[in-house]
């Protein structure tokens, strides 16, 4: 990185975050859309663990925020993420699944700062992410099982999908 080059407050905040955490959660969410899924996502875990960045949807900022940084550390103690891998100990009483994100939805829409640090740390595009997909409360169903409440689908933007050209 440039010696010289004048980062902001929230980039310095990455960077120290990624230092001293191994990573750094962004939450994203818009007071004017009430149809706008929060979400939080990794930023670091490409340096930090040398896997692909996180991202969930649709729950309270904290419970979002815990589950990406207990990711990190079960990564961190030999954990390999792959498309499909049940997760424990994330949430209480359910695993939560790891689905890989299409390359197309690896945009500034839903990585932006993550794309911005891997792009100064490595100097090329971010290629990899997670989505950590949670079930619903009451049936235990994932979005893309039968019987999934609309709710729990409504709120995880299946990023693990290609797009539909309409």
């Amino acid at each position: 990185m440039n010696d010289d080059y004048a980062l902001t407050d929230y980039e310095r905040s990455i960077f120290s975050n990624v230092a001293d955490h191994g990573c750094h959660v962004t939450y994203v969410f818009d007071n004017e859309d009430t149809d706008f899924v929060p979400f939080c996502y990794s930023a670091g875990f490409t340096k930090t663990v040398g896997q692909g960045e996180v991202i969930a949807f649709g729950l309270p900022m904290d419970v979002m925020k815990f589950m990406i940084n207990q990711t990190l550390r079960q990564c961190r103690e030999g954990m390999v993420l792959e498309d499909g891998k049940h997760i424990s100990n994330l949430l209480e009483g359910f695993d939560v699944v790891a689905r890989l994100v299409w390359p197309e939805y690896i945009e500034r829409e839903y990585f932006n700062s993550a794309m911005w640090f891997h792009r100064c740390e490595f100097g090329s595009d971010l290629e990899q992410a997670y989505q950590l997909v949670w079930p619903g409360a009451v049936n235990g169903l994932f979005p893309w099982e039968e019987g999934c409440s609309q709710d729990v689908i409504d709120l995880q933007p299946p990023l693990y999908e290609a797009r539909m050209v309409h």
